[in-house]
């Protein structure tokens, strides 16, 4: 029992930057969280086996720390760091939504399109990872009538980009919405 004890207290310190983080986040905090959830990411890197021995614990942490990067709009970070995450923490979502971002930033048609098809390929791969996602499947149908239509008319101006999805009408109205 003693073991037993000496143990949790033990990992209760070792695992305090996770509940730091978690505060950080909870008290909207972005820039503290990351640099608590890469300090715990520290933690787990420097004994590979804490990995799986405390895999939701690990995920927690990379899973998080990627949506604190992509809301500070660190685009680079979050696609760097999808690349080396675990599948369990969503690592195609969030750089497929960072391209995305990247795309919508763009000035140049042809930039833009090579964002979007790269923000296609990463939602299709969410899109299988977690098939029962509905927001994923949305993100992926959007961006790929968006790269669809841009592949259509890449002469496009960059600034009606969103536009593309809905073509004005001959009124100049919005269609009306049935309930």
């Amino acid at each position: 029992m003693l073991l037993l004890g000496g143990a949790a207290l033990g990992y209760a310190r070792w695992s305090r930057p996770i509940i730091e983080g978690d505060e950080a986040l909870a008290a909207g905090q972005l820039d503290r969280a990351i640099a608590s959830y890469a300090s715990a990411e520290e933690r787990f890197d420097a004994i590979p086996a804490t990995r799986q021995l405390f895999a939701a614990d690990y995920h927690h942490v990379v899973a998080n720390h990627l949506w604190a990067l992509y809301r500070l709009g660190r685009f680079d970070e979050t696609i760097e760091m999808a690349e080396r995450s675990p599948q369990e923490t969503a690592p195609h979502f969030w750089s497929g939504c960072a391209f995305f971002e990247k795309a919508r930033a763009e000035e140049k048609p042809d930039a833009i399109l090579g964002w979007l098809t790269r923000a296609e390929e990463e939602l299709r791969k969410a899109v299988e990872a977690a098939p029962a996602d509905w927001d994923t499947k949305y993100d992926f149908e959007l961006t790929t009538r968006l790269a669809a239509a841009m592949r259509k008319d890449p002469k496009s101006p960059p600034k009606q980009l969103m536009q593309l999805l809905r073509p004005p009408t001959q009124s100049g109205r919005p269609p009306r919405r049935v309930p």
